[in-house]
């Protein structure tokens, strides 16, 4: 397929949604100040500040850790590959964006990068599978030493920061391990020297050096920082005495995530979210700001008045460094994007769910309006209703939750909807029944009533796990697809079955092509299958991808074309009487699990399963428009 699609134009990227905010210090502020560079999936992120400009530099895998040269010239960054192959370092040109160099020594997983202070060296630590530590010459593109990080009676490193003024020297630390190195390039060889710390035994997750390179700061699980004399590596001083910054200070879990120096001064992001200034003197706390999940990076100017933080939850705020103001910036999903969801007639709004919440976005400059929070929850799937007064969704624990699309408040539950989950779900036109599917296989109908509900029935064929439900205009009949094989169409008056499709694939979804007659499939037998209604015969099938299931389908209003994209994070939109491919995009940052297409065939939506959200604009415009 890739092959073939070659020459097809490619959509038009009008924005993406979403930032890997779990990657230690993955949130970076380029030295030139106008671009922001941060993960998401298997691409490193770059985008302008000023006009929101997003450009993108692949990996093959999700990216593990980023670091910027001090010149700006240079990103580095790893990525996290299969256990037993190479996980490679790429260095990148940030002027041209392009592979500068790709750098092979490490097994499974880059841990951390860091650049030498003057773009000469770069070091690089492997994840717990080849827990060494290399130095690359930048000029020549190759490997100058190694050595495993930690001494064989410690624990694994987790982090490594280079001097600020000597491309000689750089630390280490992780589990009971904390070095100080010097680099002998003459001999080719890294002397490490432990640093010394008495009867504290520490994991340490982050190190931060004062600008003058005379302390070394070291942040725990524990919860508390490590100062240490550069030069003697004996231990300084440790606290906060009285406070701890973790999340639960008696199990002493999270801890101290990332640490920054700005203008003598040391910011400490915890686990808990709280982000404080303390002096780098006795590390007492000056000030503090409290933010939604752990923070994990913090970067900013060198004059220190501008700083970015990301968090755990995806968020990015951007705060003044003398008052610590916070100003959301940028939201995300922390995980897959299980479904999207478009209001009848706009193209304005939209909607998607994941892990914990359901999310109301606006189209234009992208922005978060609302976000409904169900904590320790999953929304598996949503819809609006026609009328757009309501949003209709299935959760893990088996509850259909109802709310208002403006204020989130919670309209109707329907508990016990389904044992197993619910994983599918759609509203009629008259707004007066919901349909939803389980992973136990069973379809119900439920009539909604002021201030309450009723089942209407349980529809027991299919053997699996409901996939994907839409119904028919006329709200008459309705088409569910399965885990087991089998597409059945319901009579939803008689609560009967009408016609089953099956075929040798779990099939992802179905739609109705506007005029009814037909239904379009796919699934992981990677066709796209069209059906007859009448008879539930096979009419045509096109091979939809050659390296993944398909799990999203949808179809224009008009019915002439139609998107796919799965598990080879391509979408790909076809022409539905001809059946080929009019235009395909490039390839998602993680395998993309939902789409949709306006009503107006103005935007084209897809998620993925990073937490990805890509907005695009679609190539067909009605014959009306």
């Amino acid at each position: 397929m890739d092959d073939k699609t070659k020459n097809i134009p490619q959509l038009e990227l009008k924005a993406v949604i979403g930032f890997n905010g779990c990657v230690p210090s993955g949130l970076r502020l380029h030295p030139d100040k106008k671009h922001l560079i941060y993960p998401l999936g298997n691409i490193v992120m770059l985008k302008g500040i000023e006009d929101g400009k997003q450009e993108f530099l692949r990996h093959s895998d999700n990216v593990s850790c980023i670091s910027v040269s001090k010149s700006g010239s240079y990103i580095a960054s790893g990525h996290i590959s299969l256990r037993g192959f190479k996980a490679p370092v790429i260095i990148w040109n940030f002027a041209e964006r392009t592979i500068y160099a790709e750098l092979f020594f490490h097994t499974a997983k880059v841990e951390g990068v860091a650049f030498s202070p003057s773009d000469k060296y770069l070091v690089s630590l492997g994840g717990i599978d080849n827990n060494s530590i290399v130095v690359w010459n930048l000029e020549t593109k190759e490997y100058i030493c190694g050595c495993p990080a930690s001494a064989c009676s410690a624990g694994f490193c987790l982090t490594v920061r280079y001097s600020n003024s000597d491309d000689n020297i750089f630390t280490s630390a992780g589990s009971g391990t904390l070095r100080v190195w010097q680099l002998d390039v003459a001999r080719r060889k890294i002397i490490p020297t432990e640093c010394k710390t008495g009867k504290l035994t520490r994991i340490v997750k982050c190190i931060e050096i004062s600008e003058d390179d005379r302390y070394m700061f070291c942040g725990t699980t524990s919860g508390d920082i490590l100062k240490i004399n550069m030069a003697t590596k004996i231990l300084n001083q440790h606290g906060p005495i009285k406070a701890k910054y973790n999340m639960y200070i008696v199990f002493s879990l999270e801890g101290v995530n990332v640490l920054k120096m700005e203008s003598g001064k040391l910011l400490v992001g915890s686990g808990s979210g709280i982000l404080a200034l303390c002096s780098s003197n006795d590390l007492k706390t000056i000030r503090q700001v409290q933010l939604e999940k752990g923070v994990t990076s913090i970067d900013g100017s060198k004059e220190g008045k501008l700083l970015f933080v990301g968090t755990e939850g995806a968020q990015m705020y951007r705060l003044n460094f003398d008052d610590l103001e916070a100003e959301l910036i940028s939201t995300g999903h922390v995980g897959a994007v299980n479904d999207i969801a478009i209001p009848l007639g706009t193209s304005e709004l939209f909607a998607t769910c994941s892990v914990e919440d359901i999310r109301v976005w606006r189209v234009g400059m992208p922005t978060e309006l609302l976000r409904i929070k169900v904590p320790n929850m999953i929304c598996n799937c949503l819809d609006f209703m026609t009328d757009g007064n309501s949003i209709i969704s299935a959760w893990n624990d088996g509850k259909i939750r109802v709310f208002g699309p403006k204020s989130g408040r919670l309209m109707l539950t329907i508990n016990n909807a389904h044992k197993m989950g619910g994983t599918a779900i759609a509203g009629t036109r008259d707004c007066k029944k919901i349909v939803s599917g389980g992973g136990d296989g069973e379809v119900c109908v439920w009539e909604l009533l002021p201030h309450t509900h009723r089942l209407l029935a349980i529809m027991k064929k299919h053997k699996a796990l409901v996939s994907c439900i839409k119904i028919r205009s006329d709200d008459k009949e309705c088409v569910t697809a399965s885990a087991d094989g089998t597409c059945i169409i319901w009579d939803l008056e008689h609560f009967d079955s009408l016609q089953s499709m099956i075929a040798s694939t779990f099939f992802k979804t179905v739609c109705y092509h506007p005029d009814e007659h037909q239904i379009i499939t796919s699934g992981t037998d990677k066709k796209i299958t069209y059906w007859h209604v009448y008879d539930g015969s096979s009419i045509r099938e096109r091979e939809g991808s050659q390296s993944g299931a398909i799990n999203s389908l949808d179809i224009t209003k008009d019915g002439s074309h139609f998107v796919t994209g799965g598990d080879d994070r391509l979408l790909r939109v076809w022409d539905y009487l001809q059946g080929s491919i009019t235009h395909t995009s490039m390839p998602h940052a993680a395998s993309i699990t939902c789409t949709r297409i306006c009503s107006k065939n103005c935007i084209l939506i897809s998620g993925s399963a990073d937490g990805g959200i890509w907005l695009w604009k679609f190539p067909h415009p009605l014959a009306s428009s």
